[in-house]
């Protein structure tokens, strides 16, 4: 028997068995009206946590992925069907993050692109273009921002809501496995639950069931920042086609994805795996950053059916059951001495494990380009990138060389004010670069132009101003 989401307990006291006292974080959470399911998942992953569970997955239980559907090679007429079900399918961005690595205190995707657009402009200007509702899974921090750029944009949801919550959870303290105190500041008490609580989100908020009343089957779910991660018609097509519950996107690692997260097979059955990096046992680390052997990257693109979503949630009670992530961590990650913690996460694509059937295709790295860092924005801001015609960023056809790398040094261009004041007349032209490095204090003029591979380097405290039109090679 199924246990409603409304239901699944009127308890202040989540006992686990009989060992394990679960009230002062279901009593903490409560008080926060955290909903009963986010609590009773959050439940599931204290309980492995105590009873030993690493979440590691090591090498001898899985096996590489040798090879994938490519999506450069899909026949035309996946096109034609992916076009025929762009009205049933919805495009979900992870909205939740403040971009506070580069110093900004609202949503990263309010970050200015290209041509005074933000991420979100774009995003709501893509969907707009293929008549598609965009939902964002925001946070508290990123919620009022957010909605205030998607009301530019009427005709995107119609009646559909535009957004919903992710939810958050208690730190543990690994000298009692009690729950984390911060008296300084309660809210270092708290933690994301990780990008895999969106399955969760999508139940307490009732956006899934929203969703489907709506005749949504399919859901596009990629992070707000990667200005690659739009809809491929012959990519919903094939999705479609193979009726597949569940599908990831992934890309070929270079050696820049080593850390990164990797596709696998379990030894035992066969099922596609994600493996991150913080599952990885120290014996096997230099096997998982073997690029040969672990080809494919988890770009974070997802493909869900909605209705085998529901009734996997259903199936399991509402606890999806994804692989649990276990970082340990100081409370205030600022302060070293603080109280060690751990914080329980799970992985969005993660949900490969769980959904029988699940796929996976091979895609261009084209469509994996998230902005993570202030060289990544003076890239996209750059001359080696348009915006088309369809609202997408794409490389700029007259560049003939590969993706440019831009390096800003962090102590005086990690912050975007910091950047901003460097570059006050705009991105130089990158189009005939390789590499483009800066290490020290500069200030760029109007025109600047970078040819091949160039790195700056100024030792001293007074800051290099780099002329008008001046041509670095």
């Amino acid at each position: 028997m199924h246990r409603s989401p409304l239901l699944l307990t009127q308890s202040n006291n989540f006992m686990i068995n009989t060992d394990i006292d679960f009230s002062q974080f279901s009593t903490k959470m409560q008080a926060e009206k955290l909903p009963d399911v986010a609590i009773q998942t959050f439940a599931h992953y204290y309980e492995l946590l105590v009873t030993g569970e690493t979440g590691m997955i090591s090498e001898e239980t899985i096996e590489p992925v040798k090879s994938l559907p490519d999506a450069d090679a899909l026949p035309a007429e996946y096109d034609a069907l992916g076009a025929a079900n762009l009205q049933k399918a919805v495009v979900i961005k992870l909205n939740g993050g403040l971009g506070t690595s580069m110093g900004l205190s609202k949503a990263k995707s309010l970050l200015q692109v290209k041509d005074g657009l933000s991420f979100l402009d774009i995003i709501a200007k893509q969907a707009s273009a293929q008549k598609m509702p965009v939902v964002l899974m925001n946070s508290f921090s990123t919620q009022a921002d957010s909605l205030a750029v998607l009301a530019n944009y009427p005709e995107l949801n119609g009646d559909l809501d535009a957004d919903f919550l992710q939810h958050k959870v208690p730190k543990i303290r690994q000298a009692d496995m009690a729950p984390a105190e911060y008296a300084d500041n309660p809210a270092l008490e708290w933690c994301p639950p990780g990008h895999g609580d969106i399955y969760t989100a999508l139940i307490t908020s009732g956006m899934l069931e929203k969703l489907l009343a709506a005749g949504f089957e399919y859901a596009f779910v990629s992070n707000s920042d990667n200005l690659g991660a739009v809809v491929d018609n012959k990519i919903l097509g094939y999705f479609v086609d193979h009726k597949l519950p569940f599908m990831m996107e992934v890309a070929d690692r270079t050696p820049a994805d080593r850390k990164g997260g990797h596709l696998a097979k379990r030894s035992a059955d066969g099922q596609l795996i994600l493996r991150e990096s913080a599952q990885c046992p120290d014996e096997d680390l230099d096997t998982f950053q073997n690029i040969d052997v672990h080809k494919y990257f988890n770009t974070n693109n997802l493909w869900i059916n909605l209705s085998a979503l529901k009734k996997a949630m259903e199936d399991r009670e509402y606890v999806l059951g994804l692989p649990m992530i276990r970082n340990s961590k100081t409370v205030n990650p600022r302060d070293k001495n603080s109280d060690k913690v751990y914080q329980l996460e799970t992985a969005m694509g993660s949900a490969i494990a769980v959904f029988e059937g699940a796929g996976a295709m091979r895609v261009p790295r084209t469509r994996f380009a998230p902005v993570k860092t202030t060289g990544d924005l003076l890239a996209v801001r750059s001359d080696c990138y348009n915006l088309s015609a369809e609202n997408r960023i794409v490389p700029n056809p007259e560049r003939a060389l590969g993706q440019v790398v831009v390096k800003l040094d962090s102590d005086h261009y990690k912050l975007i004010d910091q950047m901003e004041a460097a570059f006050p007349k705009g991105a130089p032209s990158l189009i005939e670069a390789d590499t483009f490095t800066v290490n020290g204090k500069y200030r760029f003029g109007q025109g600047v132009i970078v040819k091949g591979s160039v790195t700056l380097t100024n030792d001293g405290d007074a800051t290099v101003e780099i002329a008008d039109g001046t041509v670095l090679e």
